[in-house]
């Protein structure tokens, strides 16, 4: 047993902490998914609701990497879009977060990110030129990235499927990613502080703790991406988003 910060963890619960770390790091620079793992990775030693303000410090760490990194890459008039939608996700996230029950919620968005990953496959078949670049197609999945993102950092879907539809090309994708998520992530924080209570100093401090895995996980995302061609990376997006619409399911 260590004891950290008010917090008392087994080896195991530490080694899941920073085993978290790297894997954030990593999502955050490109290896979008390693998320996706983090969440109920973390969930499991710490549970749901505290785990999510116990990870969304380390997310926003995170982000400084991605945005350092891929900063010239964002297309804004894509973030534009989004932004004013996602802030009404979160809203209606913060209000309803205590009273909706987990795996009701997962089962729901894991059926809708199915559908939305039968379109686009189907879009990139038949019509490889057809982008659905209209407000209502940022209306839904802005207010679902929000949403998920307050609920239990899982916007990761649904900005993948947003993205993956405007045809954004692998460096784009990211840094349009890393801008939108350093910007909502950090519009969370009075929410998780002073309505959900699930940010305190001592949470802080122990984030702090595992900076150095996210850093090496950032790095490894960037030697993970750079290798993996634009083509590739539309499709590991897919299935690493398949994965995880089996993970808010099951």
């Amino acid at each position: 047993m260590v004891s950290l910060f008010s917090y008392d963890l087994t080896y195991l619960s530490l080694g899941t902490f920073m085993l978290t770390g790297l894997l954030i790091g990593m999502a955050k620079t490109g290896v979008h998914g390693m998320g996706m793992i983090a969440v109920p990775l973390l969930a499991a030693s710490f549970g749901g609701k505290d785990s999510s303000g116990l990870m969304l410090p380390m997310l926003i760490m995170a982000d400084i990497f991605g945005v350092s990194y891929y900063h010239r890459h964002a297309e804004w008039k894509h973030l534009l879009r989004l932004f004013p939608w996602a802030i009404v996700g979160v809203l209606l996230g913060t209000w309803i977060g205590n009273e909706i029950d987990d795996q009701v919620f997962r089962t729901i968005m894991g059926v809708i990110i199915f559908l939305s990953l039968g379109i686009m496959i189907w879009l990139e078949k038949v019509n490889k030129d057809k982008i659905p670049d209209y407000w209502w197609f940022a209306m839904i999945l802005g207010v679902a990235a929000g949403f998920t993102t307050m609920v239990g950092n899982l916007a990761g879907s649904a900005m993948a499927l947003y993205l993956l539809s405007m045809r954004l090309p692998k460096n784009e994708f990211i840094g349009t990613a890393a801008w939108f998520f350093m910007a909502i992530n950090w519009f969370k924080v009075p929410f998780h502080i002073w309505s959900w209570h699930t940010i305190s100093l001592n949470s802080i401090l122990l984030d702090l703790t595992v900076l150095p895995m996210i850093a090496i996980g950032a790095y490894l995302g960037i030697k993970v991406i750079k290798k993996v061609s634009d083509q590739n990376f539309r499709w590991f997006i897919m299935i690493m988003t398949a994965l995880a619409a089996v993970f808010m399911v099951f």
